[in-house]
């Protein structure tokens, strides 16, 4: 059976927008919104993973699934590997690293980025595209990913030179930041340095590519909202008022 688990990372400190993920979302937080969007996928176990008893405490409210972890860590790839490896899982459990604050998470998405583990022998990781809009292209907070043919990733960048697009035959796609990858795989990439041109690019993703890890993409049609501003947070309050 392809069994898989979801874990969220989520911490307390957010230079954007202060403890974002205990902002109201019309009376549920941020995070509470995306665990009910991921208890939505086929995932055995939904876990989250945080620095801050603050939203430890918090999560209680709705879940036993919290794990406390280190404050140190770098990335949210690392607070995610702490939790699995309090877990009793093995090397090959399959773990869907979902972003704390996307409370429009599609749990189709959550599904998508899993199988590509399951049904692609050559995929080490697993993520998700989607096609891009025009004004997006520009904003370097929007990371492009270039792919073969076969959706395997070539490269993953902020900024790529419009006149240099003209003249390739490289596609490029907006990268969603949702991660799938055993156990096993996780543990070695959070052992490996960082690389340069994940530090260049601040790209955490990069790391894989540069240790020769094939990241497979699933594209998907619409974007989901992930808030690390007050105006994301205003838009997400206008789609869910405008839904009730």
């Amino acid at each position: 059976m392809d069994d898989f688990i979801v874990v969220i990372p989520s911490r307390l400190s957010s230079t954007r927008l202060k403890e974002k993920a205990l902002l109201d979302l019309n009376g549920k937080s941020l995070i509470e919104r995306v665990y009910l969007r991921a208890i939505q996928s086929n995932a055995t176990k939904v876990f989250i993973a945080t620095d801050s008893k603050k939203i430890e405490d918090h999560v209680k409210n709705f879940t036993p699934n919290v794990i406390l972890t280190s404050v140190e860590h770098v990335s949210g790839t690392d607070r995610v590997h702490e939790c699995a490896s309090n877990l009793d899982i093995g090397d090959d459990m399959v773990i869907v690293n979902v972003q704390g604050d996307e409370p429009f998470i599609n749990p189709v998405t959550i599904n998508k980025t899993a199988d590509i583990i399951f049904k692609n022998k050559n995929a080490s990781v697993g993520s998700a595209c989607t096609l891009f809009n025009d004004n997006d292209f520009e904003d370097p907070n929007n990371v492009k990913v270039s792919l073969s043919d076969s959706y395997r990733a070539i490269n993953f960048s902020r900024n790529v030179d419009q006149t240099i697009l003209s003249d390739t035959k490289e596609k490029y796609f907006q990268h969603v930041g949702i991660y799938s990858y055993n156990y096993k795989t996780l543990s070695t990439f959070v052992s490996l340095p960082r690389s340069k041109n994940e530090i260049r690019e601040n790209l955490e993703q990069l790391r894989f590519l540069d240790n020769g890890y094939d990241i497979y993409l699933e594209e998907i049609e619409e974007l989901s909202i992930g808030i690390d501003t007050e105006t994301d947070y205003k838009k997400a309050l206008k789609i869910l008022n405008d839904n009730d």
